[in-house]
């Protein structure tokens, strides 16, 4: 029974986490957009109605991409690869940080629809909390003045905080936490690491070899391909095709 309220407490303080979290950058994004509205004297580019309508278009394909993960050589099996980030890149950039923040949580909400959780609900947590990381640095200066260069500047200060912020996120509270809500000793998930990488002997060492260059190489490949893609679809977005 102590055992059972235990369990019952930690979830509830998870969730809570989740809670204050997920409304810090709603909360955060909103203001940014507000604020580099007035300054730029910025309208309008759609009608609330097709917002909407793109937000959650863009949502679930994301959610799609989210089902089809690729395994890394260099990662423990519950890191794994998807690309959903690339539509919720295009849609940032297309109707700024709030836009791109919204379809990041709905994207993690269908996918939680269509195919639950393996990892006791802290991997999707980190995907979306770890995805705004990349999506709103990158949106916000591409917001400011929108060219290529700032579009590439952004991408790359998204990809970098990412890539610093997953890892210190990742070990200092995911890994634990996933311990403790999944049932999973923390040597025997370092050990998963370890089995990979001899240099992984602890959650911080698994963050630097592990966290670090998977978030590199996939902000890398979306970077690119949103640089690829952005420009056809942005037409279209915005309804002048």
């Amino acid at each position: 029974m102590q055992n059972l309220i235990q369990s019952a407490k930690e979830n509830l303080q998870f969730l809570g986490v989740c809670l204050l979290i997920v409304i810090a950058i709603f909360v955060a994004a909103s203001l940014i957009e507000r604020w580099i509205r007035r300054k730029n004297q910025l309208p309008r580019s759609i009608s609330p109605a097709r917002r909407v309508a793109v937000v959650g278009v863009f949502s679930a394909i994301s959610a799609v991409l989210m089902l089809f993960e690729v395994a890394l050589p260099f990662a423990p099996s519950f890191y794994e690869l998807d690309f959903s980030e690339i539509p919720i890149m295009i849609c940032a950039f297309s109707l700024g940080p709030v836009a791109g923040v919204t379809a990041e949580l709905c994207k993690v909400v269908l996918k939680l629809l269509l195919k639950g959780t393996t990892t006791a609900f802290v991997g999707d947590f980190a995907n979306f909390v770890v995805g705004c990381t990349l999506v709103l640095p990158a949106s916000i200066i591409y917001y400011i003045k929108k060219s290529k260069k700032t579009a590439m500047a952004g991408l790359v200060t998204g990809t970098a905080t990412m890539a610093a912020f997953g890892s210190i996120f990742n070990a200092l509270y995911l890994l634990p936490k996933f311990s403790v809500l999944f049932g999973m000793p923390e040597d025997v998930i370092i050990g998963i690491g370890t089995a990979i990488n001899s240099h992984i002997t602890s959650f911080w060492t698994m963050a630097l070899y592990a966290v670090v260059p998977f978030n590199l190489l996939k902000g890398g490949i979306v970077s690119v391909i949103t640089l690829l893609l952005y420009k056809h679809i942005s037409p279209i977005l915005k309804g002048r095709h």
